[in-house]
């Protein structure tokens, strides 16, 4: 089949979405552009600040929510499964699961004055479900800020072209900032300065080469930046550094495509290579396997966490929250294009690892247009994914801390949060492997468990509000269903390997979901007696 076809229909899909399907969710919440903003009512300077313009806020949305996860997960679905899962996945999961699931956390964060998607938990299911949820979601957020720290700092030592762009966007962000907040200067003409800037930087890059930063250096570094970034006001660093890497991605997000309709090459791996494969069956370990792309619980976590905080009217929840997961799924089709069309068949038995594979075929589709910098381009853009998820999870985090152990200081609350996750990205276990790494395959079905159980609490919201729950409902009982399926699979795959840490953490998720399920049937049983 030729790219280029794929192309044309996943837009048009994606498109028909954002006008169509999106406007009903927007009439379902009760979007209303009169409403009073969280940003504006709890102006602190610090965590909550209106945008100053909603591309700025989408930008830093974007950037956040994408990671590597819509580039990563897709490119292991084509090699295990084939191009045709991973993709009919990415177009209706965004549009009916994903696309929804963060429209709605940013909604009702919004509209609960920019509550976490937890806390909304404890107003409108119970106490226990609120306890439970945030507690699972900040471990998981632990064990996010380790994980990127690492692989942040590990690319760092291994391709040091990108290093100086990586870190010197941070006082260029800064300036912008200053230029937008402080000196009210012209957003077109700021924002030029700022991309002319990266430009230079990413040119620069590539004569200046930093190399003299062992690992453990680039960790502590990294981490020094993730407490700085988490503690001062979301307007001088945060929402600019983000705004600023979403032009990166967003150029990286178009050259991939400009390149795939000047070379539209026909696609020559299998649409479908086997139900079962080594990470297990298609349903339900696909969709574990490919979160963000089609839906990721982390992104509920961006959607109240920095977000609803900084939104600066309601009408721009659609083009947000909604619209962001959209782009992010278009990257997703790039990925599985650039691996399924640009190395064809030769994808099936690299063994190089996904990031690698994506680099390699994203260097084939625009070597027309990079010169053959395709390959280090693509590293950077990847890496940039990681970072501008890295510094708003480390502030997630600290929000979190602050309202769940009653931490009145920001500084104590993420210094506990770097600290903890400093240490997890640092420690080895007894074969000397990094700690993480044992715990890392429970993150991918403990994060579709979050995006299972935020839908619970949208739904539960909504029926609050009397309004009809089913756009949210039936998606949390499919998510909830397949990822207690891959919970399942893991437990028994662990116990007989003898994982048995990772048999008790899936172990462990799978109680969760039994105990808040049963809590939102509650409501649910409650709900209906009383409109009797």
């Amino acid at each position: 089949m030729n790219s280029l076809f794929i192309i044309i229909v996943s837009i048009a899909a994606f498109s028909w979405a954002y006008k169509v399907y999106a406007r009903k969710l927007e009439r379902i919440f009760q979007v209303n552009p009169l409403d009073a903003v969280p940003s504006k009512t709890k102006y602190d300077g610090v965590d909550y600040v209106p945008a100053k313009n909603w591309l700025v806020l989408f930008g830093h949305h974007f950037a956040s929510i994408a990671g590597a996860g819509p580039i990563v997960g897709p490119v292991i679905a084509c090699c295990i499964w084939g191009w045709g899962p991973a993709l009919i996945l990415v177009i209706f999961g965004s549009i009916f699961l994903g696309a929804v699931h963060d429209f709605g956390a940013l909604v009702i964060s919004v509209k609960e004055g920019g509550k976490s998607i937890s806390s909304v938990a404890l107003t409108v299911i119970s106490k226990r479900a609120y306890i439970m949820f945030a507690l699972f979601v900040w471990l998981t957020l632990i064990l996010v800020i380790a994980v990127f720290v690492y692989l942040c700092a590990d690319t760092f030592v291994k391709e040091p072209r990108i290093v100086l762009p990586s870190i010197g966007i941070i006082p260029l962000a800064i300036l912008v900032g200053f230029l937008l907040y402080n000196l009210k200067v012209n957003q077109v003409l700021a924002t030029l300065i700022g991309i002319l800037g990266l430009v230079v930087l990413i040119i620069l890059g590539q004569f200046f080469l930093i190399t003299a930063v062992s690992f453990s250096g680039w960790v502590i570094i990294l981490l020094i930046y993730c407490f700085l970034a988490s503690i001062l006001p979301v307007n001088i660093l945060l929402q600019p550094r983000d705004y600023l890497c979403s032009f990166l991605l967003i150029f990286g997000l178009v050259v991939g495509l400009l390149g795939l309709f000047i070379s539209h090459p026909v696609i020559q791996s299998p649409a479908f290579i086997s139900f079962n494969s080594s990470e297990g069956n298609l349903w339900p370990m696909l969709f574990v396997i490919i979160a963000c792309g089609a839906i990721s619980g982390f992104h509920s976590l961006i959607s109240s966490g920095t977000t609803s905080k900084q939104i600066a009217n309601e009408r721009d929840a659609r083009k947000i929250g909604y619209g962001a997961m959209i782009i992010e799924a278009v990257v997703a089709v790039m990925a599985i294009l650039v691996v399924a069309g640009g190395l064809g068949k030769a994808c099936l038995v690299d063994k190089s690892g996904p990031v690698v594979i994506f680099s390699k075929g994203y260097n084939v589709v625009t070597k027309n247009i990079l010169f053959g910098y395709g390959g280090v381009f693509a590293i950077l853009l990847l890496n940039a994914f990681i970072l501008t998820s890295l510094d708003t999870a480390t502030r997630i985090t600290r929000y979190l801390m602050e309202e769940l152990f009653k931490i009145k200081h920001r500084y104590i609350s993420a210094f506990m949060a770097v600290a903890l996750g400093g240490w997890l990205a640092l420690a080895k276990d007894s074969l000397n492997e990094p700690m993480w790494k044992r715990l890392w395959p429970a993150f991918g079905a403990s994060n579709q468990l979050v995006a299972a159980l935020a839908l619970f609490v949208i739904s539960c919201w909504l029926l609050s509000r009397n309004k009809s729950a089913k756009v949210t409902l039936y998606p949390a009982i499919f998510m909830l269903v397949t990822t207690v399926a891959a919970l399942v699979y893991q437990v028994v795959t662990n116990f007989k390997n003898g994982h048995y840490s990772l048999f008790a953490i899936s172990l462990i998720l799978i109680v969760l979901a039994f105990i808040m399920t049963i809590d939102v049937i509650k409501v649910f049983k409650k709900k209906r007696i009383s409109s009797k």
